[in-house]
């Protein structure tokens, strides 16, 4: 289950971030119908991302699911269908802009920081377990779970969520922007903007005052207030 949770939870971002360069399966639609269709595969990631993720969900399946396993059973369907995604995932012919020059060189330098700083928003977690491993092992080692800490520190301190928008920008440095290109752009943009205000509702039971109070300080995603002093 662990590497399961790692090949498929970490292949299928890192054909995400190749996704617009290739297309793997071509199904012949038509521009309009091809729009559609790749809206239906955002939509079913979407349902599939946020709905697993949810407290709600987790109680639920905690019934047959061991609570330790939740985490990595959640990156492996996520890695599954975000890798449907991008299999079939169709382009459009229909190029609305192309950078050059200047511009390019401009939406590389964007994303080469955004790059550096998700790194380094990872590194200030200190805790990071996107592929689910952490509790597993723990249960392997004979160990009790650590609950996660409420720390300020690094990008945490100009936004409350710096992971994804390293990922916003990503997403708008791309160079060519195709029909396809551009609501791929839009409904993701909507999806983690909306995963924001779902997740912080979360963040607030699990931190109470101290979370509104973090609030209160740093934007959410903009960093429009400068750094939050100590």
């Amino acid at each position: 289950m662990m590497a399961l949770s790692v090949v498929l939870g970490g292949g299928s971002f890192f054909l995400l971030a190749l996704m617009g360069s290739f297309q793997l399966v071509h199904l012949g639609f038509s521009d309009p119908f091809v729009l559609l269709w790749d809206a239906i595969l955002s939509m079913a990631f979407f349902l599939q991302h946020s709905g697993m993720v949810r407290k709600v969900f987790r109680a639920r399946t905690a019934v047959f699911i061991p609570p330790r396993y939740q985490g990595a059973i959640y990156s492996i369907a996520s890695g599954v269908v975000l890798i449907m995604v991008v299999v079939l995932w169709q382009r459009s012919e229909i190029q609305l802009l192309r950078l050059e020059g200047l511009s390019l060189w401009i939406a590389r330098g964007c994303s080469l920081l955004a790059i550096l700083t998700f790194a380094r928003s990872i590194h200030a977690l200190g805790s990071f377990d996107p592929f689910g491993l952490r509790p597993i092992k723990s249960h392997i080692r004979g160990q009790s779970d650590q609950p996660f800490l409420f720390v300020v520190r690094g990008p945490y301190r100009w936004v409350r969520h710096p992971l994804y928008l390293c990922v916003l920008v990503l997403i708008w440095a791309s160079p060519d922007l195709t029909a396809d290109r551009l609501l791929f752009n839009v409904l993701w943009t909507a999806w983690i903007v909306v995963g924001t205000i779902l997740e912080e509702t979360d963040l607030l039971g699990d931190f109470g005052d101290l979370y509104r109070d973090y609030q209160r300080k740093v934007p959410m995603l903009i960093p429009w207030r400068g750094r939050m002093q100590p």
